[in-house]
């Protein structure tokens, strides 16, 4: 099938696609093209849509960073993406109820294989000075017996999730927050789940 008519900055994006894929195994995100071209996302947005009319490009999932790609080319097998699923909110600050919410991140080539991780949409920022924001994406490993000064997923009674750094003090957990200005949470081990260990923060803005 021939390639449609295609403007000078259209042809430009389709280029960038074939050389990035070729040579990382994966397609581009909007905001990789956005950078290469040297212009904004919103753009690149626009030309993509009119590629997609035109049959040339193709969204394969919807909400992932990584969804385009080349009609009828399939990728290189150098790829190695490893899909984790963000299945809600954490609190950092009060303790809120879980939203179940899925989405799928792409963390290529950044964690290792063969690990049960799952993301999560952080709210609020008790955990500030330790550089996890308010609307950034964090990656748990799931586990329950973690260590003294590691950032957990706890999850209190009623429900309540929240992410802040675990400290066993004998018959209770103090889960601190790292942000001078709140307090720390104390509470009896038998009240307590630990759903996770934090092992990366993805600022997602």
């Amino acid at each position: 099938m021939s390639t449609p008519p295609l403007t000078r900055r259209q042809k430009d994006i389709l280029d960038f696609f074939r050389e990035y894929q070729e040579r990382n195994g994966l397609w581009p995100t909007l905001e990789e093209i956005a950078q290469h071209l040297g212009v904004n996302k919103v753009t690149v947005f626009g030309h993509v849509a009119e590629l997609e009319k035109k049959g040339v490009i193709k969204k394969r999932a919807k909400r992932a960073s990584r969804s385009l790609a080349i009609v009828g080319k399939k990728a290189a097998a150098p790829a190695r993406t490893h899909g984790v699923r963000i299945l809600g909110t954490i609190a950092a600050g009060r303790p809120i109820s879980t939203i179940e919410t899925e989405e799928e991140l792409e963390l290529d080539h950044m964690l290792g294989r063969g690990r049960d991780l799952y993301a999560l949409r952080v709210k609020g920022n008790s955990m500030i000075e330790d550089s996890i924001r308010d609307g950034d994406v964090v990656v748990v490993e799931r586990r329950t017996n973690p260590h003294n000064g590691e950032t957990v997923v706890a999850v209190l009674e009623g429900e309540e999730a929240t992410l802040k750094r675990y400290y066993d003090e004998g018959d209770v957990v103090r889960l601190q927050p790292a942000n001078a200005e709140l307090n720390p949470v104390r509470v009896k081990k038998d009240a307590l789940e630990i759903r996770g260990v934090l092992v990366a923060v993805v600022r997602t803005f």
